[in-house]
């Protein structure tokens, strides 16, 4: 049961919806992955203009909360991150540092719990997969289809449980 006197949630992802993870996927494409180096470089993602904006504009009428694989050992990185684009204060859900689930179900398990308590009026994501899983479950989703997709961090996504 929903709690119909607080603002509604605006959910969004961080990698390829807000986040420009394209100077750091080469990282990925070695083997081995070299994740230490991969998440050290995310402070000097570039904002996607169109993340922003939907997500400035979703501001105005929700509370913004922020969901994303990256694992919790990034957060420093990323509130800072968060706060240097100018991006709306929010909670920041991320995945334990040993959880190696797929994305889809690290991102609809918190989905659920958020939706227990509150209205989520749109969850925002790149993950095709992800996407396809919220919008069975239930979920208004807007797909950020802003940047072209990475092989790599997709499998990272869903067969190495990483980011």
């Amino acid at each position: 049961m929903t709690d119909s006197s607080e603002r509604p949630i605006a959910v969004f992802d961080l990698d390829n919806t807000l986040a420009d993870t394209a100077h750091r996927q080469r990282f990925l494409e070695r083997r081995p992955r070299d994740w230490d180096a991969f998440f050290a470089a995310a402070p000097a993602d570039p904002p996607i203009p169109e993340g922003v904006t939907l997500a400035l504009e979703s501001a105005k009428e929700c509370e913004v909360v922020y969901l994303t694989g990256r694992p919790e050992r990034c957060r420093r990185d990323t509130v800072a991150w968060l706060a240097a684009q100018g991006l709306p204060e929010g909670r920041l859900h991320m995945r334990r540092n040993d959880d190696r689930r797929p994305a889809r179900r690290t991102k609809l398990e918190i989905l659920r719990r958020l939706a227990r308590t509150r209205e989520i009026r749109v969850f925002v994501d790149d993950d095709e997969l992800v996407c396809e899983d919220a919008e069975r479950s239930g979920f208004n989703v807007v797909r950020a289809h802003w940047t072209a997709p990475s092989t790599a961090l997709r499998t990272a996504q869903e067969g190495e449980g990483r980011t």
